[in-house]
């Protein structure tokens, strides 16, 4: 599972890891409710309220893939400890890659991004919501797509 704020690059680079390993890419954006995304079109943070069950959703819809025997590749900000142990729920197959980007590339990114809901003025309560792993891999979200994906790969051996 691909974590961190909004412009980390997580769809960017788990669409690219699944095409390269075969795998089932899971966007969790797509599974906001359109209230949340409505709610953050506006620049409002959602809420551990509105979270819950949208947490709930994706864990849904990797372990879909998982119990058909699939990998899956989840792109999904996870920011704090607590959306990451209810994703995972001591489930070993639930593996947190963090693509580390500093803020002001977000910020940077996140201007130049046209038809998202998450924009720029979200970015301040993402950061101020995100809690760095420290069980997650870490892996430098300013290199090429292709270098992160390869860095992935070595890492996880796959």
């Amino acid at each position: 599972m691909l974590i961190g704020p909004a412009g980390t690059g997580k769809t960017t680079v788990g669409t690219r890891l699944a095409g390269v390993i075969g795998a089932r890419f899971v966007d969790a954006d797509d599974a906001h409710t359109p209230a949340n995304v409505e709610k953050m079109r506006r620049g409002e943070a959602l809420t551990d309220a509105d979270r819950a069950p949208w947490l709930d959703r994706v864990r849904a819809l990797a372990l879909d893939a998982l119990d058909a025997g699939e990998t899956v590749v989840v792109a999904c900000s996870a920011l704090r400890h607590s959306y990451r142990e209810r994703l995972a729920q001591d489930d070993p197959r639930f593996v947190f890659i963090h693509l580390d980007v500093p803020d002001e590339l977000l910020a940077s990114r996140l201007a130049e991004r046209r038809a998202h809901f998450a924009g720029p003025t979200l970015l301040t309560s993402q950061l101020a919501t995100f809690e760095r792993p420290h069980d997650a891999l870490a892996v430098d979200g300013r290199l090429t797509v292709d270098e992160i994906v390869e860095r992935i790969r070595t890492a996880l051996r796959i």
